[in-house]
């Protein structure tokens, strides 16, 4: 992908996050602009594992999971926001700051993310992100992305 705003398919995401089902959790990234923002997008269905067990009777998916396809979607920007000479390397996750859960997000929802980059060095970034259902912030976070060695 070039260095401009575009949008990616969930075959064009698997190039760039080495997660699969049932651990990838973006199913489209919207808009990405290197070095400043992108917006991703999930559909929770009925269907995901984890409704098995959280929770059965009132089933919510698990806030962690809600900042972990958060974090996914970062990870793409980080890939698209850092120098040519890296990228290709792995993106980790390392660290999460003024995490706050707003709502529960539950089957049918759709969930929007939209993260920032606050700061950024060739091997690491740091986002803010907001992950929306219904124009709603139910999750917040900063983020830090970090290009393995």
């Amino acid at each position: 992908m070039k260095d401009k705003e575009c949008a990616l398919d969930i075959k064009e995401i698997q190039n760039f996050l080495p997660h699969r089902y049932p651990f990838l959790l973006v199913d489209r990234i919207l808009e990405v602009k290197p070095g400043e923002k992108i917006i991703g997008l999930k559909n929770v269905t009925f269907n995901e594992p984890f409704f098995q067990g959280h929770f059965p009777q009132s089933p919510v998916m698990p806030g962690v999971l809600v900042i972990e396809a958060m974090a996914q979607v970062g990870a793409i920007l980080a890939y698209h926001s850092a120098p040519p000479e890296v990228r290709g390397k792995l993106i980790y996750f390392a660290a999460i700051d003024k995490a706050r859960f707003r709502k529960p997000v539950i089957p049918g929802d759709q969930i929007i993310f939209e993260l920032e980059m606050i700061r950024q060095r060739a091997k690491v970034c740091k986002m803010k992100g907001r992950a929306l259902v219904n124009g709603k912030v139910v999750a917040e976070s900063e983020l830090t992305a970090v290009l393995a060695d």
